[in-house]
């Protein structure tokens, strides 16, 4: 608080920020959604080398749930072709011991 001829001012009390990483390990929910992001980035890495380059430029790797795991497109065109692929797909993440899991695709936004 400073006092300055009549004017009173406030200033907000602010609590430290934790880095993100500290904040991940001591939040149960954010630990499981970061194990989950790795594990999804790391699908991805697995199927990467099957996608032809002009389509892995537009690829992204999605959600994870107990359903399975979502790679995501930007437009339907891109999404036919990963649909096309998905067969494959799905056979080389359970060649490289993943889990058998449906792969969706899905049309991103963003």
């Amino acid at each position: 608080m400073i006092c300055t001829d009549k004017l009173l001012v406030m200033r907000p009390r602010t609590e430290p920020t934790l880095p993100i990483s500290e904040a991940l390990k001591r939040s149960t929910p954010l630990a499981r959604l970061e194990q989950l992001l790795r594990e999804s980035q790391s699908r991805y890495a697995a199927v990467r080398p099957l996608l032809p380059p002009a389509l892995a430029a537009h690829v992204k790797p999605g959600p994870i749930d107990e359903q399975g795991w979502s790679l995501l497109a930007p437009n339907s065109a891109v999404a036919a072709k990963l649909r096309m692929l998905q067969p494959r797909l799905e056979r080389q993440l359970q060649q490289q011991g993943w889990k058998p899991w449906n792969i969706r695709v899905k049309i991103s936004n963003g």
